[in-house]
Formats: structure tokens, C-alpha cells, sequence
């Protein structure tokens, strides 16, 4: 290269806005133009093609799901509190356990069949049995559990064939503890992040829910003096279902801000609220015996469980909206992979 070749600036014919530097002649170069510049990146926009996003929402209806999740919850945890309070010789508990078992799970498997459609969708579901399927499991569950309640509860109306009775009492309470659960398992079981992600801790929060919602149906109807067994399970659900689901929150990372925002914060803070306040209400309406104590704090029990099922519901659309909270944690499980 002749001396001609060379200019003060640089070498003829280099082009600066094209011919980027790098390693740490670009370093040197940065440190000259002075340490205020730095380089700016815009934050990272997350889509998929035509704008659509990467996971398609669940067309369930909030209505109907939100309800069918809430009523199983009720169901499920009616029929342990009716089993205890047989066995404590609470009658007029019992009765109403049992009566609200019967009912919430009939009104659960009609907005769940409304939203499937036809009632043959839901026997189609019975033609086989597979137990790795949330799904599977699930109907043959309320199945063998909705005739068990509503022979618990027509032999207590009745007052007759008192051993069927209790059977069918004692076997729903055992098959209330996964109709309970199940629907955790039912919607963590799918592809959608706020639901997904809380797979561990959301079973234990849908158990404190419906433990809540059926004490709270428990000190509505039945007289102070037989509500003891429905103040305690108040209390126990309250407590594993707040605790849940903080501790649930926390591990979830990006998933988690989904239940901090618009409608699902809102339920969330409500259902807190009604929870910890009915909770609290029962304990004050087991020391004065004060009637409508015990009904106030029924009706925030039982409102404070359907405002956390309809929260988990309308999170779980809202991630399943965004492609964010799916593709950041897919790059994170790889990062950590690679790492």
C-alpha cells in the first residue's frame, strides 16, 4: 500500500457507517467518544406471526368454568364437613353439608356440560379410562361422586336406610378430597403459564378454597352451637389457601405478574380480603355466639373462594395472551440448560 493510500482519517475508501469496529479497538473507541454515551437497545417485543399470539386462549367461558371450578371446591369440601360432623353427632351440620354437597355438584357438572355444548361430549369422555389424563380421571370422579352425595343427602331428608346413608356419606368425604384437587391438576395440566407454572402449589390452594367455601356454607346454615367443626376448617383453609398461594406466586417468576394486574389483582385482593376477614369472623362468632357474626363471616367465606377461582381463571387467559410469559421462561430453561 502506497503512502498515497493513506489519509489521517483512516484508509481511503472505508466507510464508517457500515465498517464497524470491534473487540478492543471498539472498546478504546467507545471510551474516547466519552463514558455519558452508552449504547442504547430498545426493550424486546414479544409476538408471533400476524400478531397472534403463541399459545391460543381457552375459549371456556368464565362463567361457566370459573363456576364449575368453584362449585367442585364447595362440593368436595361439604362432604369431608359433613362426614366429621356425623361422626361428631352434629345433625343439623350434617344435613347442611350434605344438602350443599348435593347441590354444588349438580350445578358444577350443569355449567360444565353448558359449556361443552351437548351431554354427550361429557359421556364421550367416560368411554375409556386413562389415568394419566387429568381429564379422564376427572369424570369418572364426579361420576362415582354425585350419586354418593345425593344419596347422603336424600337419606338425611328422608331419615331412612341410615347405614346407606352413611356409606354413601363416608365414601363421598373420601372421593371429596380429589374432587376438591382435581380441577389444580385439570388446568395446570395444560399449556397455559399462569396456570402451569403454579402446578405444585395451586392443588393446595384450590384444597384451602373449597375447605373455606364449604365452612362458610357450614356457619350460614347450620345453628352456632353445632358450627364448631366449620369455625375450625374456616381458619385451616384460610390459612393453606393464603399461604399457598403466596408461596406459589413467589416461585412462579415472570408468570406471577399476571395475578398483580387488571382483573385477576383485583379478584385477588378481594378474595384476601374476604378470606382472611371471614376467617377471622368465625373465630369471633364461636366466643359471643352471635348469629349473625357466624353469617357474616359465611357469606365472606364463601365469596372470598369464588373470587379466587374467577382471579386463577382470568390470569390464566391473560398469560395465554401474551407470548411473553411463554417465550421468556422457554429461554430461560434453555440458558439454564446450556449454563
Amino acid at each position: 500500500m502506497s503512502g498515497s493510500d493513506v489519509t489521517r482519517g483512516g484508509v481511503r475508501g472505508a466507510r464508517p457507517d457500515r465498517e464497524a469496529l470491534t473487540g478492543a479497538a471498539a472498546g478504546r473507541r467507545r471510551r474516547r467518544r466519552g463514558r455519558g454515551e452508552q449504547p442504547m437497545v430498545p426493550e424486546a417485543e414479544f409476538s408471533s406471526y400476524y400478531g397472534k399470539p403463541v399459545l391460543n386462549k381457552p375459549t371456556w367461558k368464565p362463567l361457566d368454568i370459573a363456576g364449575y371450578l368453584y362449585l367442585g371446591g364447595l362440593a368436595g369440601g361439604s362432604s369431608l364437613l359433613a362426614a366429621g360432623a356425623d361422626l361428631t353427632g352434629r345433625p343439623a351440620l350434617a344435613r347442611a353439608a350434605k344438602l350443599g354437597a348435593a347441590g354444588a355438584i349438580s350445578l358444577s357438572l350443569a355449567a360444565l356440560v353448558h359449556d361443552l355444548g351437548r351431554p354427550a361430549r361429557f359421556l364421550n369422555m367416560l368411554r375409556v379410562f386413562k389415568p394419566t389424563s387429568p381429564m379422564s380421571v376427572g369424570s369418572w370422579l364426579l361420576t362415582a361422586y354425585a350419586p354418593l352425595t345425593m344419596a347422603a343427602a336424600a337419606t338425611d331428608v328422608a331419615r331412612r336406610y341410615r347405614l346407606v346413608g352413611s356409606a354413601a356419606t363416608a365414601g363421598a368425604a373420601v372421593l371429596g378430597t380429589g374432587v376438591v384437587t382435581y380441577t389444580a391438576v385439570l388446568v395446570a395440566d395444560t399449556a397455559v403459564p399462569s396456570w402451569h407454572e403454579g402446578y405444585r402449589e395451586l392443588p393446595f390452594v384450590f384444597a384451602g378454597s373449597g375447605a373455606s367455601a364449604a365452612a362458610g356454607l357450614g356457619l350460614l346454615a347450620a345453628p352456632a352451637g353445632q358450627a364448631g367443626p366449620a369455625r375450625r376448617m374456616a381458619v385451616l383453609g384460610a390459612a393453606l389457601e393464603l399461604g399457598s398461594f403466596q408461596f406459589m406466586k413467589q416461585r412462579m417468576g415472570l408468570s406471577a405478574e399476571t395475578y398483580e394486574q387488571g382483573r385477576p389483582h383485583l379478584l385477588l385482593r378481594a378474595s384476601e380480603a374476604l378470606t382472611a376477614g371471614g376467617a377471622a369472623l368465625a373465630v369471633l362468632s364461636g366466643r359471643r355466639r352471635q348469629r349473625w357474626l357466624a353469617a357474616a363471616a359465611g357469606a365472606a367465606l364463601l365469596t372470598g373462594s369464588a373470587a379466587l377461582r374467577f382471579a386463577v381463571f382470568h390470569a390464566g387467559v391473560a398469560s395465554a395472551e401474551d407470548p411473553k410469559y411463554t417465550v421468556v421462561p422457554q429461554r430461560e430453561r434453555l440458558a439454564a440448560r446450556g449454563g
